[in-house]
């Protein structure tokens, strides 16, 4: 399955009225939003609200029970089981831990990855290189992630996921294992991923540092939307 560029016009990502039970327990419900091409949108709530579960259906590691989930005009109840990695090599995905391999350099997490795709030894010799210093993390190239710090750990996972150029960035509660200063470092680095193009997507629940980047915000409680700010800075 192909994924192409978003038409001009179209929403890349709509929710409408999605749910996501599991059992007895209900993880959406009723959820609906449209997200545009490069737009910057954070998901914020309690531990439980839900904002997890929607990257989730994105990247299809959850299949929605009832509504409608559709990335750039496909259906993702449609996608086929075996389609899945095609589909999530067509976004990058930042998960909650760093997930480095321990006994890898950094420059080997990110080859790591390029090869598990099917890259060739000179793409990934010219490309690693290139989205180090992307994520300005090339200087610790050759440190061991024991090495590195909790902000330096995050680069290495976000360069990971920029592997392919995604035009999309999922990113589940990037800041969750960092201290205050480095979590907005990261934040602000997503934001200049998004300045170049991509559409960032972020679960958190951090509100001082969601308040500080001033981005468009949903809020969710209890699997349910609770508000929507359409733009930064507003209600």
């Amino acid at each position: 399955m192909d994924l192409p560029p978003p038409s001009s016009g179209r929403p890349l990502v709509v929710f409408d009225r999605v749910e996501v039970k599991y059992s007895e327990t209900v993880a959406l419900d009723g959820v609906s939003f449209e997200v545009q091409k490069g737009e910057f949108v954070f998901f914020v709530g309690r531990t439980g609200a839900g904002k997890s579960t929607i990257l989730k259906v994105i990247s299809r590691e959850v299949q929605h029970t009832g509504g409608r989930a559709l990335l750039d005009g496909r259906e993702l109840g449609e996608v086929r089981p075996r389609e899945v990695p095609h589909l999530r090599r067509q976004m990058g995905i930042v998960p909650q831990d760093f997930a480095l391999l321990p006994s890898k350099r950094v420059w080997e997490n990110v080859a790591y990855a390029m090869r598990a795709i099917g890259a060739s030894s000179r793409e990934v010799r010219r490309k690693v290189p290139e989205i180090l210093e992307r994520v300005s993390i090339g200087h610790r190239a050759d440190a061991f992630p024991h090495q590195l710090s909790g902000g330096e750990q995050q680069r290495v996972a976000i360069a990971r996921a920029l592997i392919n150029n995604p035009l999309l960035l999922l990113a589940d509660e990037p800041t969750g294992n960092l201290d205050p200063e480095h979590s907005i470092e990261i934040m602000e680095l997503l934001a200049q991923l998004n300045v170049r193009g991509t559409t960032v997507l972020v679960a958190s629940h951090d509100m001082l540092v969601v308040e500080r980047m001033d981005k468009r915000v949903i809020r969710l409680e209890s699997g349910r939307i609770v508000e929507a700010e359409e733009e930064a800075g507003l209600a």
